[in-house]
C-alpha cells in the first residue's frame, strides 16, 4: 500500500528513528579494527532504517591513520583509540559532529560523558571500552603460573622463547614498559626513552611476532604460551581453551576506550549520523559487547547484555584490582616523536 507521507509525519518518523524513503536511499561505509564488530548487527541496522551498509577491517590505529591521511573518503565511519583522536583532529582528518542528530548522546554514562580527549565529543563517541594486558596458557609456562607484573611478559623465560607474541603498535609496547621501569608514559627525555628501547630490544629474539590480529585464534589453539591481549580478546579466547589466564599486571594495566568517528572526507555524512545515534541504543550497543567481550558506555545496555561478562574478572574488574587501572594521557608532540623514534629502530 503506497502512503503518501506528509512533512508532519516525516519529522515523527526522524525523530523515532523509524526509516524514511531519504534513509532507504543511502549508504553507509563502515571501517572498524577486525572481529570486533557482529555482522549480523549491521544487517539489523540495515532493516531498521533502509541504509545499505558495508564493513571494512583493519588492524592498528597506526594502519587506520595510514588510511585516513591517504583520503578518508572511502569511510564514512571509522573506530580509532582514544590516544589517537587528538592526532586526528589537530591533522583536520575528523569532521564535527552535528549534535541535534546525535539524540542518543543522553544515553552515555555518567563516566563518559566528559572524556579528556574529546571533552565535549564533538567528533567522537565511545564504542567499547577495555583494558590492555596479556595472558599465558598455564599448561605451557614454567610452573603454571606467572607472577602478576609486566616482568613475564617482556623478560620471559627461556624456555619461552619464540612461543610470546607482542602486538603491532608501539603505543601498545612503550606504555606498559614505561609503567614496567617506572617511567612517565609521556617522557620527553630520550635518556628514559632509550631504557624503553633497551627493553624492548632485549625482549625482541623471545618474540614468535608482533601481530594484533589473529590473538584470540592464537591462544584458543595453543600455538603459543603467551600473548600481549586486549581483555575482551582473551574472553574468547579462554572460552575455547580453560588453562589460559589474564595478567592485572602490579605496575599498571592501561584502559582503552575505542570511538565512533567520521572522516573529514566522509561522502555519506547523515547515515554516518545515522548510524552512530543508532548504535547509542542500549540494546544495539549491547549486541555489539555480547559478541566481541568488551565493557560499553551506554546506560541501560547491562540488561540486554550476557550474564557471562559481568563473571569474568578480566571483563569486570576485581575491586582490588581497580587501583591499577590507568586512564589514557595525552602527551606532547615532542614525546611522541620519541617513541616514534623507539618503534623505528625496534621495527628494523
Amino acid at each position: 500500500m503506497h502512503v503518501r507521507t506528509t512533512s508532519l509525519a516525516l519529522s515523527l518518523l526522524c525523530a523515532l528513528g523509524v526509516a524514511t524513503s531519504a534513509q532507504a536511499a543511502g549508504t553507509l561505509h563502515f571501517a572498524n579494527w577486525s572481529d570486533y564488530y557482529p555482522p549480523e548487527l549491521l544487517k539489523k541496522f540495515e532493516a531498521d532504517t533502509g541504509i545499505k551498509a558495508t564493513l571494512d577491517a583493519y588492524d592498528s590505529n597506526e594502519t587506520l591513520l595510514a588510511k585516513l591521511k591517504a583520503g578518508g573518503g572511502a569511510y564514512d565511519v571509522v573506530v580509532p583509540s582514544d590516544s589517537f583522536i587528538e592526532i586526528m583532529v589537530k591533522e583536520d582528518l575528523l569532521q564535527k559532529f552535528d549534535k541535534s542528530k546525535l539524540t542518543n548522546l543522553a544515553h552515555l554514562k555518567d563516566t563518559f560523558k566528559t572524556l579528556s580527549y574529546d571533552p565535549g565529543h564533538d567528533y567522537s563517541v565511545p564504542y567499547l571500552w577495555g583494558t590492555t594486558g596479556f595472558s599465558y596458557d598455564s599448561a605451557q609456562v614454567p610452573g603454571g603460573k606467572l607472577e602478576e607484573s609486566w616482568k613475564p611478559f617482556f623478560e620471559p623465560a627461556p624456555e619461552l622463547k619464540g612461543k610470546v607474541v607482542a602486538l603491532n603498535s608501539i603505543e601498545e609496547l612503550f606504555v606498559p614498559a614505561a609503567y614496567y621501569l617506572g617511567v612517565d608514559e609521556c617522557t620527553e627525555d630520550p635518556k628514559q626513552a632509550q631504557k624503553i628501547q633497551d627493553l624492548l630490544l632485549k625482549q625482541k629474539p623471545s618474540l614468535a611476532m608482533y601481530n594484533s590480529d589473529g590473538t584470540i585464534e592464537r591462544m584458543a589453539a595453543g600455538e603459543v604460551a603467551m600473548h600481549e591481549q586486549w581483555n575482551g580478546a582473551f574472553h574468547r579466547a579462554h572460552a575455547q581453551r580453560a588453562s589460559l589466564t589474564y595478567v592485572y599486571p602490579k605496575e599498571g594495566i592501561r584502559v582503552f576506550i575505542d570511538n565512533f568517528v567520521i572522516p573529514k572526507d566522509a561522502t555519506n555524512v547523515a547515515e554516518a549520523h545515522a548510524f552512530i545515534n543508532w548504535m547509542m541504543q542500549p540494546e544495539n550497543i549491547a549486541a555489539a559487547s555480547n559478541f566481541a567481550k568488551y565493557n560499553n558506555a551506554i546506560e541501560g545496555s547491562d540488561k540486554f547484555m550476557d550474564k557471562e561478562l559481568f563473571e569474568d574478572p578480566a571483563i569486570n574488574t576485581p575491586a582490588d584490582k581497580l587501583s591499577l587501572l590507568k586512564p589514557f594521557q595525552l602527551c606532547s608532540p615532542k614525546a611522541l616523536a620519541l617513541r616514534a623514534k623507539v618503534w623505528t629502530k625496534l621495527k628494523k
